[in-house]
């Protein structure tokens, strides 16, 4: 392609602004289309839940270029991340490349490219595109399980609805509220809801282990999740010479590291007193995501503002004479005014034609794409966020420019088959690792730096020895890969055939 090919970006969330950013200053037209009034993603105001904060600080959750403004809290919540996206839309004069309110209905390949069909205020119109983007977030589409008697529920005045359509605390003020799930989100809202609700309760399926954000002096979530070090306690399908030594002759040293932090944590958050220990081991923390603790949250667990009904799922909702609620698989019945059901999202991308998302996916649904980019055998497309992760506004970033390199000729990825046999071998260790809990192959947490150093090592960019010795301790400054904008791409030309080194 050359910079005067023309660009449609399906989103306009934390990637689709990257590439839209980074795409725009190598000289592509670019169109950014979003269904919802404002840029943001997750971070909408239409999906902001109470209680949403973002799970890092706002030293690491930030692009390379454009750092968080000084007056922000340790912590961003929902709002303030929505107006840090809207200050990098207007740092980087995106405003006239933004449709919002613009929802992408189809997308049918052609010869030149794509023809889209966009609904907007003034109804359905056509578009065209040389690349297409698909930026729609890998937390798109709430999965809402199907309840036996949700009808009759909803009749009888019950509320059932998933957490991302909740968003004002005072409607559950002196009602009955049940929270499904226990990830970050389930915790955040009863947490929140716990202060005004009537009771709150929470029904988890499955318990797991969760991260403090401060644990002791020197140990605390970003030092776990975002050093060398602390990935490299986590087993990767390529090992480099530290990660071969803690999961062979040193595997004592690190078991004995994380078995440290399991009681640490255990004792922190009294989860032997609340009976939430979780079953298996700490390192399961990293299957395919890293949860950390809601502030607050076990506090109201002990004082009984929150009830946790473990290892248990909703078998039926309840409508009758005593009003609603829900029945237990463990055969409890739970008054229930509202049902708020943080059970996650699913991948998919319905606005393709279904020849084209049968090339893109698996029969599990898995999506197959090199470096979570780049579909084979579908020209003309790439993906931008599917690499989910702990840091994800500067792997956002990162794999911009991986697709700004391949869209100007300077990357020449693997050949097709070798491009299906590393995919292959992905999902295999995926599904191996995660118990098939990698939000069908778009999870790379807890590889957030591996996944880094894969797409900088294919654009032939390195970053300072010192800067790469200071990450295995030091949690990753999105500062250090700003170079990677310089000259709108000149500086990965002037490294091309310069050898990376191996992960250290």
């Amino acid at each position: 392609m050359t910079s005067g090919n023309r660009v449609a970006i399906v989103g306009a969330g934390i990637a689709g602004l990257a590439c839209a950013k980074v795409l725009g200053q190598e000289g592509f037209p670019v169109e950014v289309f979003d269904r919802t009034p404002d840029v943001g993603g997750v971070w909408s105001a239409t999906r902001r839940y109470p209680g949403l904060q973002a799970q890092n600080s706002k030293h690491s959750y930030h692009f390379s270029d454009y750092p968080m403004p000084g007056h922000y809290p340790q912590v961003p919540d929902g709002q303030q991340m929505q107006d840090y996206l809207d200050g990098y839309v207007r740092h980087n004069n995106l405003g006239h490349n933004l449709r919002l309110n613009t929802e992408v209905v189809a997308a049918d390949p052609v010869d030149s490219g794509w023809l889209l069909e966009v609904r907007d205020e003034g109804g359905v119109h056509r578009a065209s595109c040389d690349h297409l983007v698909i930026a729609n977030g890998v937390f798109s589409d709430p999965a809402v399980p199907d309840y036996a008697g949700a009808d009759q529920f909803r009749r009888a005045g019950g509320q059932l609805g998933h957490a991302s359509d909740f968003h004002d605390v005072e409607a559950v003020r002196d009602r009955s509220v049940v929270v499904v799930g226990y990830g970050k989100s389930a915790c955040d809202i009863a947490e929140a809801v716990s202060h005004v609700a009537a009771s709150t309760t929470v029904v988890a399926r499955r318990l797991m282990w969760k991260m403090p954000r401060k644990l002791v002096r020197g140990l605390d979530y970003e030092r776990l999740t975002m050093t060398r070090m602390g990935e490299a306690h986590f087993r990767y399908q390529e090992l480099g010479r530290i990660e071969r030594f803690l999961h062979g002759s040193g595997v004592s040293f690190r078991d004995a590291n994380l078995d440290t932090i399991q009681e640490m944590v255990t004792k922190r958050t009294k989860l032997r007193e609340l009976g939430l220990v979780p079953e298996g081991r700490f390192e399961e923390i990293a299957e395919s995501t890293v949860s950390l603790v809601t502030e607050g949250f076990y506090d109201q667990v002990e004082a009984g503002r929150i009830a946790v009904y473990r290892d248990s799922t909703i078998t039926e909702m309840l409508a009758g004479a005593n009003g609603t609620g829900v029945q237990l698989s463990t055969g409890e019945a739970i008054q229930a005014d509202i049902v708020v059901c943080a059970t996650g999202f699913q991948q998919r991308v319905p606005f393709l034609t279904p020849y084209v998302q049968r090339q893109l996916t698996d029969d599990d649904g898995n999506f197959r794409l090199y470096r979570q980019i780049l579909p084979v055998g579908v020209p003309n497309l790439t993906f931008a966020g599917y690499n989910s992760s702990v840091i994800s506004a500067l792997n956002a970033e990162v794999a911009a420019h991986w697709t700004a390199a391949l869209l100007t000729g300077r990357l020449n990825p693997p050949t097709p088959d070798d491009m299906r046999a590393q995919v292959d071998e992905r999902l295999a260790w995926m599904a191996e690792r995660t118990h098939g809990h990698h939000a069908h192959g778009t999870a790379i947490t807890p590889f957030s730096i591996h996944n880094l150093d894969e797409m900088l090592r294919d654009i032939n960019y390195r970053l300072p020895l010192r800067t790469r010795f200071a990450q295995w301790f030091r949690p990753i400054k999105p500062s250090s890969y700003r170079g990677l904008g310089a000259g709108r791409g000149k500086a990965n030309e002037t490294t091309r055939g310069v050898q990376v080194p191996a992960a250290i």
